[in-house]
């Protein structure tokens, strides 16, 4: 992890106010703030290990758990709520046998919920990676899944 980590602090030397971008890129560099990670970030920064999981907590963007294979996005915007996002959250909860903010066991997907995508046209949104799927229905979901637990190649 320390050379992985080196690439990302080492342009932020001597810069105390850069623990947001320096959580912000090891989050991109492993999918997830490891706790080892927040560790040697406290340390290149002068932090403690606490100030620096506090920043880390308060933000919904960061993870402390590694992510899936694929990330499943549902929109939660006023647009999206009105036309039946519930109930493209509850059907892709009941396929993958999670909740928002979890990871199936496979690794395979995370679930997520968004504010809005800005896509209110399409509503309800919901977005797969980064292909966005508009207009989506509980039948919809369960063929757009399907189409991405596919192998490769079939």
């Amino acid at each position: 992890m320390s050379s992985k980590l080196s690439a990302v602090l080492e342009p932020y030397r001597e810069q105390k106010g850069a623990l947001i971008p320096v959580l912000q890129e090891t989050q991109e560099k492993f999918g997830y703030l490891p706790e080892a990670a927040i560790s040697e970030i406290a340390k290149f920064l002068g932090l403690s290990q606490s100030m620096v999981y506090g920043v880390a907590s308060f933000y919904a963007q960061f993870r402390f758990e590694p992510q899936g294979k694929h990330l499943i996005k549902v929109c939660q915007g006023t647009a999206c709520h009105v036309r039946g996002a519930a109930r493209i959250l509850d059907e892709v909860e009941k396929q993958l046998g999670i909740k928002p903010r979890e990871t199936t066991r496979d690794m395979e997907c995370s679930l997520e919920t968004i504010a809005c995508f800005g896509s209110c046209a399409l509503a309800p949104v919901m977005v797969v990676d980064e292909k966005v799927y508009g207009r989506t229905t509980p039948a919809r979901v369960r063929e757009i899944l399907a189409k991405h637990n596919e192998p490769r190649g079939a």
